[in-house]
């Protein structure tokens, strides 16, 4: 069993079954963007092969058989277990099915914030210039922005759509559970991107009070699961819903019907947001990494302990080099518990910082005035101290450094 502990040796106990990725030998703080696959991610790529070899056209009772495991990791991660869910190869394809279900027609109001990933962001400001309104409330001060969303709320308003841990900042949204119950009560939709909370901050649809909320995320990041591995948690209300934009998936069930002039069909329960023909690959692949992390107890409990303390040690780290405040600091206005997966560090020379870094071995990202350093659990405490101290030089150093014409 991993523990906390077992995190300060380097190698770490994890870290012999990432071998492709030779996480002992590199500095991966790309936990929060792309984290390592464990080597059972080829045995499930290799499987999806092989069983179209095998099978040919008969490979999609096999394949739907591994989506129907990776829906239920996913259940699990949601802590919904019987929740509908319907999977996609990315977020930006749920939402835009989200969105042609609720009745903008009629209620052309989106409310959203200035902190969405771009998936959202875009294709809300997209929106917008087809006419419907879209208010964005910014993200600061955090701890009021549920209360002001459902402030912004009138009868005009279709949805709202806000992230549980932001992108850029890592910052937990509280209170979205009184957000959904006055969503419910006005008969608004509710979004919830759970992306940058799964495997980092335990969500609990029952627990959180998200019933009535439509929960979107996906596994290429903390999960481990690759690409093509997102999912859209339908509420029990939006079983009857008919999205527009609608694959021949969503059809299943309803083929043999008699086409006619009538309304389109839509099977039953989740299926009724289904896409098209997909790549199968990602499932195998998502199903042996979900095997993978129950074998080694990888819980959401156990990820939270192992991110917290890896983000605290980063962060004391990060105090300690006593860095000149206007290149580079970090929020200091609450405690690591209420962040996310990631230490974000703001710069006005993030983008700069990033590259030098992985000059010196350390992968890292920025976006826009923010460094982002994710650890991941197969890390250890050497490593992160390794990489701080990296940064220290870096920093102390930046008036020195040669720059880029």
């Amino acid at each position: 069993m991993i523990t906390v502990d077992r995190l300060r040796t380097s190698p770490n106990a994890l870290a012999e079954h990432y071998s492709r990725f030779r996480v002992g030998e590199r500095t991966l703080l790309t936990g929060h963007s792309h984290q390592a696959w464990p080597d059972v991610a080829l045995r499930g790529q290799i499987e999806a092969f092989e069983d179209a070899a095998r099978a040919v056209d008969g490979k999609w009772d096999l394949a739907l058989a591994r989506a129907d495991e990776v829906r239920a990791a996913f259940r699990g991660w949601l802590d919904d277990p019987d929740a509908p869910i319907a999977l996609g190869a990315n977020t930006h394809e749920l939402v835009v099915r989200f969105l042609s279900a609720v009745d903008l027609p009629h209620r052309p109001r989106l409310i959203t914030t200035g902190g969405e990933f771009h998936s959202i962001r875009r294709q809300l400001a997209r929106v917008a210039e087809e006419g419907v309104e879209v208010v964005r409330l910014a993200p600061d001060p955090i701890d009021t922005l549920a209360a002001r969303l459902a402030e912004a709320i009138d009868g005009r308003t279709a949805a709202v759509l806000v992230s549980a841990v932001l992108f850029e900042t890592a910052r937990i949204v509280p209170g979205l559970g009184d957000l959904a119950a006055v969503c419910a009560w006005r008969g608004v939709e509710l979004l919830v991107d759970a992306y940058h909370a799964l495997g980092v901050v335990p969500i609990s649809v029952p627990a959180d009070g998200l019933d009535s909320a439509w929960v979107v995320g996906g596994g290429y990041k903390y999960l481990q699961l690759g690409e093509g591995n997102c999912f859209l948690r339908i509420p029990p209300h939006g079983l009857d819903a008919r999205p527009v934009i609608t694959g021949w998936y969503a059809e299943f069930g309803e083929l043999d019907a008699e086409a006619g002039d009538g309304p389109v069909r839509y099977a039953a329960g989740a299926a009724r947001f289904a896409g098209a023909t997909y790549d199968p690959t990602s499932h195998y692949r998502a199903s042996e990494v979900s095997r993978f992390f129950a074998d080694h107890g990888l819980t959401p409990a156990l990820l939270r302990r192992i991110s917290l303390h890896q983000n605290e040690l980063l962060a004391r780290l990060f105090d300690e080099l006593e860095a000149p405040a206007e290149i580079i600091t970090r929020d200091r206005a609450a405690p690591r518990s209420a962040f996310g997966g990631f230490l974000a560090l703001r710069s006005p020379i993030a983008a700069q910082l990033s590259r030098e870094l992985a000059r010196r071995g350390v992968a890292t990202d920025s976006r826009g005035e923010y460094l982002r350093l994710g650890p991941a659990p197969y890390l250890s405490d050497y490593q992160l101290e390794s990489a701080i101290m990296t940064l220290g030089e870096i920093v102390h150093s930046w008036d020195r450094l040669p720059k880029a014409e």
